[in-house]
């Protein structure tokens, strides 16, 4: 018992650590996915096989994706270790890998900002209150200027052919897939690896820098599609919608549109969890529209962030669409069959299914693994009680969640609209739950999230919810505020 008590203590502290990877990789990622997008339509339009090509326009191919987006990465990643200090030598230090290679660097920016700037948090915290007073300014510079020239050096000459090397070694791999026919079964670990939020690891690590390099030699890259595909999902739902009962069938038709239109798949995992056997369903869809992707050379020219049917439709090349259609809907399909003959042999009186709000709960537990224990619970409930605010004393909401793109911004557009119908002039907003502004004057987030929200803004009354499509706590903020 001891033995199966360890080994499951293990296998939890390894996803934990994988869940935290995956957020910190996404963290550096998504705030500069606008970027992403405007480099991936300039290269639709303008290269030689675009839309509407141009010799010149297309210049600025080359440089967005070599220099700018790692750097951007490299500056976001130094930003989240210690602040702007850290995000200007994170930029420093990432050049010095951009130089040293001759590919996209963003698997090195993720890996030299971040660590550039925990090095230079940690002589910050060795001169801490022994710089005599008018020296604070010359010595933060010089620190800066100096590790961070040495830093870039090493960046140059070891970390860049270094990660050059590795990533040809993942590009060789997949191109093995590729030239075998057996790209489809990386989808048997991405399905999975999605609904344990695993798939940023995979996606932001790995498969988007092989597949940016691609992108720059080829004009599109498959490896683009193969996590973002919606189809799978899509399937799931439409199999809950059609074949479904109780709570989980009301709610798909607008699970579908969050998660097909607006790219948030986040929305479907509880679905999953409600009927683990349903694995089955999306790796199938999975396999299969990789499949068909990889057989009608489908690819797009950039990430499709969020993995919605229109940012699909924006990234795909000139002459793609029917191949990218195709392997959507092909995913759907068998998505759908096969979930929909697993949901019709569900006994009817299974203790083991979970409705749909449970499911939810263990998402969120399962995505915010390792909040405060139960010490920490109880100041969080004081903290929450002390700085309860009157209507006369709002002016901002902010709706926080891990990354501030997902989750809050479905959460901050509900509560708006509810605000709204009730006549009341607030200004709702969302965000990552490490930057809140300092201004709000209540956030609202997830139960789990809402310790990580206090440190980040204690000034502000705080409201933790269950489920951030409908919640009783919403209608109850309205009527307090009108």
């Amino acid at each position: 018992m001891a033995t199966t008590a360890t080994k499951q203590t293990s296998s939890g502290g390894a996803r934990v650590k994988l869940q935290q990877l995956g957020r910190m990789l996404s963290g550096m990622v998504l705030p500069n996915i606008g970027a992403f997008i405007a480099w991936g339509l300039i290269t639709a339009l303008f290269i030689p096989t675009g839309w509407l090509p141009n010799e010149s326009l297309a210049t600025l191919v080359g440089p967005i994706i070599t220099y700018l987006l790692p750097l951007l990465i490299g500056y976001t990643g130094g930003q989240m270790v210690h602040g702007k200090r850290g995000a200007v030598i994170g930029a420093l230090v990432t050049m010095g890998v951009i130089v040293g290679t001759s590919i996209p660097m963003f698997l090195g920016a993720m890996i030299v900002g971040p660590l550039a700037a925990w090095i230079l948090q940690q002589f910050d915290k060795a001169v801490d209150g022994k710089i005599k007073a008018g020296f604070e300014m010359l010595v933060n510079n010089f620190s800066l200027g100096i590790i961070g020239g040495v830093l870039t050096l090493g960046a140059l000459k070891g970390v860049g052919p270094l990660i050059q090397g590795l990533t040809n070694l993942l590009s060789d791999g997949v191109q093995f897939l590729v030239d075998h026919n057996l790209l489809p079964l990386i989808n048997v670990i991405i399905e999975p690896a999605k609904v344990l939020f695993l798939n940023n690891a995979i996606n932001q690590g790995i498969l988007s820098p092989i597949a940016a390099g691609e992108a720059v030699k080829a004009g599109k890259s498959i490896l683009f599609m193969l996590e973002s595909n919606p189809g799978p999902g899509l399937g799931i739902l439409l199999a809950y919608w059609l074949v479904g009962k109780g709570s989980a069938k009301s709610s798909a038709p607008g699970a579908i549109i969050i998660h097909f239109l607006g790219g948030i798949h986040e929305i479907y995992f509880p679905y999953i969890l409600m009927n683990p056997r349903l694995i089955l369903a999306v790796i199938g869809g999975g396999v299969s529209g990789t499949f068909t992707f990889q057989m009608l050379g489908a690819g797009l020219v950039a990430s499709p962030s969020p993995g919605s049917i229109f940012a699909y439709f924006a990234m795909t090349p000139k002459g793609g669409y029917l191949p990218m259609l195709s392997g959507v809907i092909v995913a759907t399909v068998v998505s759908f069959v096969l979930a929909s003959l697993l949901l019709k042999t569900v006994k009817k009186n299974d203790e083991e299914e979970m409705d749909l709000e449970e499911a939810t709960a263990k998402v969120k537990d399962m995505k915010s693994a390792g909040t405060a224990a139960q010490t920490a619970a109880t100041a969080t409930t004081a903290t929450v009680a002390a700085n309860v605010r009157t209507k006369a004393n709002v002016n901002k909401i902010v709706f926080a969640c891990d990354a501030g793109m997902g989750s809050s911004a479905m959460g901050a557009s509900v509560l708006r609209k509810k605000l709204q119908s009730a006549g009341v002039n607030i200004t709702v907003v969302n965000s990552a739950v490490s930057e809140i502004p300092a201004d709000a004057d209540i956030v609202v987030t997830q139960k789990t999230l809402t310790d990580r929200a206090i440190a980040s803004n204690p000034t502000a009354e705080h409201i933790s919810i269950d489920n951030f499509l409908k919640s009783p706590k919403y209608d109850e903020l309205v009527e307090r505020l009108k």
